[in-house]
Parts: C-alpha cells; structure tokens; sequence
C-alpha cells in the first residue's frame, strides 16, 4: 500500500516502516545551507505576486532534540557509529554542524526496537 507521512521522519523510521517492507527510499535532506526558503505564491494569470510563506527553515542549532540524537546512537548497538560520533563530538563541540551531524545520522541508521540498525 502506497503511503504519505508528515511530520519528522524519525518517528516514522522507527514506529510506521517494517523491516524489509521497503524496496527504495529517496532522501532527500537538508543540507545545513544556513537560509529559510519561502514558497512563493503566483497570480491566477500566472504573474508573481508579493505572498509567501516559509517552507522550512535550514539552520541548525544546539539543543535537546541534538542531544536525545546522540543519547540514541549512545545507548545502541552500532559501535562504529557510535565512535565516530563522539569523536565528532569531541572535536567539534557543541555547535550548530554538530546538531546537524546528530540528526543526520540518528536518522540514516535506524535502530529497530530489537537492537538493530538499518542503513538507509
């Protein structure tokens, strides 16, 4: 069956998608380009008018939600993820590449309540 999600795709990864139940996904991410982009609204006759509204923000800071992503690679089982993680960590600190780094990954390697990962 055929279906569209709203919303972080985290929570869908993990609650919404059996395991081997999909045959391809597309990704694509943001890429922590530091802008907002807006939708631009046109006319009927298909002129640009001055209306918009912002689509999605691609900035990334420090907060609760990057540190639940690490804590979730922490408490797993992919050992080498998690390495590389806190070393990133260490080296960089806490700071918005870190956060993007954080969300990038917790979500590129999806456990599965049996402790495992799955590569996207």
């Amino acid at each position: 069956m055929n279906r569209l999600y709203y919303g972080d795709n985290l929570a869908v990864l993990r609650d919404q998608i059996g395991d081997e139940s999909v045959d391809l996904i597309y990704l694509d991410p943001p890429f922590n380009s530091n802008a907002g982009y807006n939708v631009l609204f046109k006319s009927a006759s298909g002129a640009g008018a001055d209306a918009s509204i912002e689509a999605f923000d691609d900035t990334w800071t420090w907060g609760a939600a990057s540190q639940n992503a690490l804590m979730d690679i922490a408490s797993g089982t992919n050992r080498p993820l998690q390495v590389m993680m806190n070393a990133m960590h260490s080296a960089i600190g806490e700071n918005p590449l870190m956060a993007y780094l954080a969300m990038m990954a917790v979500r590129l390697s999806v456990e599965r309540p049996h402790g495992h990962y799955r590569t996207r």
